[in-house]
């Protein structure tokens, strides 16, 4: 694959093979926001990977002009991990949903995060499992019917950003498929940022979970339902931009303030600060009724995984791998 002579646009990064998921489906859009930020960051489709674990999330390497690992359920994290190190100038993304990232991909993702190999994960919630036809997910929330909970689910849902925060990413961001303005400027500061970064998108899965994110990405309530982070920037909602989040009197979380005449500074509305873990924690954990933060909620970096392995290894140093396996403590086994 030769490295390209110009800048590529989105359509370049689209491959020959025709895109199978159900019509309809949120992942077509997340397809399109993924080539858009490509072709913004020039990105050379000879120095990219993309890797995934079992999904119907999982069929993305197919469908874009890189190179690409379809693994099994889970392993993505760690199979990109390897890639990364075998090859640090590789720009390496992993695609996941969250039966696949939050389930039997759990203590991988965690461990990516937590060594912060500089990785894009990007983690499709549809808070279902739709490839294996509709049972319920890590993130399926509580009371939904479905094929493995028909009289409803019991099990509290696992936040995603949530997870990522306590785990010690750097880099946690949430958008939902459809804000094609967003999202792709998410992914781009995703890329740009040196370890790993997480990247939750509320995806649609039209056939066993539609509707899901109706009450917070729906167009009619979308003003009222959701914040939009900009570091430095008040904490502002609302058609009217009338609302906003400020500190609860005991400080332990956020409450909705209006915002009168005299500006939301006079209402002691917070500004976002993308570089406090606090703060990001705070707002990943609001959900309905309160506004659900969507844009950068913590970007904070810190020296990546393999910066950290490179300075640690001396440099031209080659093992010897026999010499390796045969150094003192041995032990002689007898025949």
């Amino acid at each position: 694959m030769n490295a390209p002579t110009c800048r590529l646009e989105p359509k370049d990064y689209a491959s020959d093979q025709e895109v199978r998921w159900c019509p309809g489906c949120g992942d077509y859009a997340i397809l399109r926001a993924v080539q858009k930020a490509l072709s913004n960051l020039g990105a050379d489709p000879a120095r990219t990977v993309f890797v995934s674990g079992i999904g119907c999330a999982a069929r993305f390497p197919y469908y874009v002009r890189t190179y690409g690992f379809h693994g099994i359920h889970g392993r993505a994290p760690a199979i990109a991990t390897g890639i990364k190190l075998a090859n640090p100038a590789l720009d390496v993304w992993v695609i996941g949903g969250d039966g696949d990232m939050l389930s039997i991909g759990g203590n991988h993702l965690i461990h990516a995060l937590r060594r912060n190999v500089d990785l894009q994960i990007l983690l499709f919630n549809n808070e279902i499992y739709g490839l294996t036809k509709g049972q319920c997910s890590p993130t399926t929330r509580l009371g939904t019917r479905t094929s493995s909970t028909p009289a409803g689910s019991i099990d509290g849902p696992l936040s995603a950003c949530r997870l990522a925060l306590g785990a010690g990413a750097r880099f946690v961001a949430r958008a939902v498929d459809t804000q094609q303005k967003l999202l792709p400027e998410i992914l781009e500061r995703a890329k740009l940022h040196r370890g790993a970064a997480l990247v939750e998108i509320l995806q649609n899965c039209i056939v066993y979970n539609d509707g899901a994110f109706d009450d917070v990405a729906g167009k009619e309530v979308e003003a009222e339902a959701q914040i939009r982070l900009a570091h430095g920037e008040p904490l502002v909602f609302g058609k009217a931009k009338d609302k906003g989040l400020r500190l609860r009197v005991d400080g332990l979380g956020l409450e909705i303030v209006p915002i009168g005449a005299d500006g939301p500074d006079a209402a002691g509305v917070l500004r976002h600060d993308q570089t406090d873990p606090v703060l990001a924690q705070m707002l990943a954990a609001l959900e309905p009724p309160m506004p659900v933060a969507v844009g950068i909620l913590y970007d904070d970096p810190a020296p990546s995984y393999e910066m950290r392995r490179a300075q640690q290894a001396p440099a031209g140093r080659r093992t010897d791998l026999g010499a390796l396996l045969r150094q003192a403590p041995t032990w002689v086994v007898p025949g």
